[in-house]
C-alpha cells in the first residue's frame, strides 16, 4: 500500500535534499520496527555515504529476490514525471528478519508498505500488512497525506483512495501457451483484474507462464472489497486455466 508524508512534496516535486531528508527521517522511524522481535531486520540504503549503503552485488540480489525496486532511471514514465530524479539518492528499503515485511522508500511514492509470503490464504498476508501499517502510522513524527474527499494521496491518480494494491503470482501455462498474456487478459479484464509480468509493470510474463494478477480498482472501494475481488477473480481464472489444458 502507498503512503506519502504530509510534510514533504510528492516525489515528482522533490529535490535531492528532500529525498535524503525523507530517507533519514524514515530510517529513524524504522528503528521501532527493527527493535521489535516480531519484525527485526534492517534498512538497506542506495544513497552514497549513508551508513546503511549497500554495494551493487547486494542491490542486485535484493532486486532478484523481488525485495528492492529496480533502477528508476530505466523507467521512462517515472523519469518523465520527475519521480526518478536524483537516483539513487534518498532510495532504499526496510526488510524484516523473515523478509515478509518490506517498506520501499523513495520509489513512486514516499513509502510502499508491503507484506509478501508464499501460500494460498490471502487473509494471512492482509492481516500482516494491516498490523504493519497500523504500527507505522502510530510512530511519532509521521503524518501521512490524506484527503477527506479522495482518501490516501498518491503520485498516480489510479492509486488514490485506499492506495492498496493486492496481487498474487500464479502460473497459467495453458492460458499463456502462446508466450503472451493475451488470453489471460481477455478473461481477467471483464473481472476487473489486471495482468502483468512478475517483475512489475511493462515486464514480460515468467518463462513458466507465471503472471501477476491484481484488482484494478483502488478508488471508491474498501480494502476488504479489493481482497474479495482478487479471490473471486482468481477462482474464475483457475477454472479457465484447467479448461484450457
Amino acid at each position: 500500500t502507498a503512503r506519502n508524508l504530509k510534510d514533504f512534496p510528492l516525489p515528482g516535486s522533490m529535490t535531492r535534499d528532500d529525498r535524503v531528508r525523507l530517507e533519514n527521517k524514515m530510517m529513524a522511524a524504522f528503528q521501532e520496527l527493527i527493535d521489535r522481535p516480531d519484525y527485526g531486520g534492517r534498512y538497506y540504503s542506495l544513497t552514497p555515504g549513508n551508513p546503511n549503503f549497500i554495494d551493487e552485488d547486494t542491490y542486485n540480489e535484493l532486486v532478484a529476490a523481488h525485495i528492492m525496486f529496480k533502477n528508476m532511471d530505466n523507467d521512462r514514465y517515472l523519469t518523465a514525471a520527475g519521480i526518478a530524479a536524483d537516483w539513487p539518492y534518498g532510495r532504499g528499503c526496510y526488510v524484516s528478519e523473515d523478509r515478509q515485511a518490506i517498506i520501499w522508500v523513495g520509489e513512486e511514492d514516499h513509502l510502499r508498505i508491503m507484506s509478501m509470503q508464499r501460500g494460498t490464504v490471502l487473509n494471512n498476508v492482509f492481516d500482516r500488512l494491516k498490523g504493519m501499517l497500523d504500527l507505522v502510522e502510530r510512530i511519532d513524527g509521521l503524518e501521512f497525506a490524506y484527503s477527506p474527499d479522495y482518501g490516501v494521496v498518491t503520485s498516480c491518480p489510479t492509486n488514490l483512495g485506499t492506495g492498496m494494491r493486492a496481487s498474487l503470482h500464479i502460473p497459467l501455462p495453458n492460458l499463456t501457451a502462446d508466450g503472451t498474456d493475451k488470453k489471460a487478459k481477455e478473461i481477467a479484464g471483464p473481472l476487473g483484474l489486471s495482468v502483468r509480468g512478475v517483475g512489475g509493470e511493462h515486464t514480460p510474463i515468467g518463462a513458466d507462464g507465471t503472471v501477476d494478477i491484481s484488482p484494478r480498482a483502488r478508488f471508491c472501494i474498501t480494502e476488504a472489497e479489493i481482497l474479495v475481488s482478487l479471490y473471486n477473480g482468481i477462482k474464475l481464472l483457475a477454472e479457465a486455466e484447467r479448461n484450457a489444458g
